[in-house]
């Protein structure tokens, strides 16, 4: 029995940051699957590990976690001398760096392309009709974030600096969504961009995620 457990979907974008992460540092897991469908996550059982009803949860030995990108930041610090490190721990300027864009990632980007990916692609799966008032407006906000990547991505190959870390990772599964619907061109008429969103989604980590979930 792994002695980490990750209760969860293998692609909700949530749960696939969560597991890249994992892969990445080299560490055994268990994936426990939650049926969303009948609402298995809104049970008393799961509730007393998530009190919002959400997924992921990680459980390390004692500990209890839930929030996708705590997760993350704790297996890549408790691990941190295995596998890649994803936060620069020994270059403070660096591990500044991977800070900065992690939370730029969240507060600036995770918004509109999360919305995006809900009125492309999950309203569609629900038969739910997209709402073109709201793509459009949060594909004018997501653009002018990636005009900024544009930017940065021009002078360093990585987010942070030329390294690979937790800031371009955490961006993996929400953007994956994103390059299955229209709201691809957003990402490929942006050249390093481009580029970056390539690189990044071809590492084995996140393509041995989608290999498991589609097994």
């Amino acid at each position: 029995m792994a002695a980490v457990k990750v209760y969860g979907m293998p692609l909700s974008s949530c749960t696939a940051r969560v597991l890249t992460c994992l892969i990445e540092k080299g560490v055994e897991y268990e994936l426990i699957p939650l049926n969303l469908a009948v609402g298995e996550h809104k049970q008393p059982s799961f509730l007393a590990k998530q009190p919002f009803g959400q997924i992921p949860v990680l459980e390390d030995g004692d500990l209890t976690l839930f929030e996708s990108r705590a997760i993350a930041k704790y297996v890549a610090y408790k691990y941190k001398d295995q596998g890649t490190d994803l936060l620069r721990h020994e270059n403070v300027k660096e591990s500044a760096l991977v800070v900065v864009w992690t939370e730029v990632e969240s507060q600036q980007y995770n918004p509109p392309i999360s919305t995006l990916v809900y009125e492309l692609l999950i309203k569609g799966m629900y038969g739910m009709t997209t709402d073109q008032a709201v793509v459009d407006a949060q594909s004018e906000k997501l653009g002018k974030v990636l005009d900024v990547y544009e930017a940065r991505l021009t002078e360093n190959k990585y987010l942070a600096g030329n390294f690979y870390s937790l800031a371009d990772q955490n961006h993996i599964p929400y953007t994956y969504f994103l390059m299955k619907t229209p709201a691809a061109s957003l990402i490929n008429c942006r050249p390093h961009v481009k580029a970056w969103w390539e690189d990044i989604s071809s590492r084995p980590s996140f393509q041995k995620v989608l290999a498991n979930a589609n097994a």
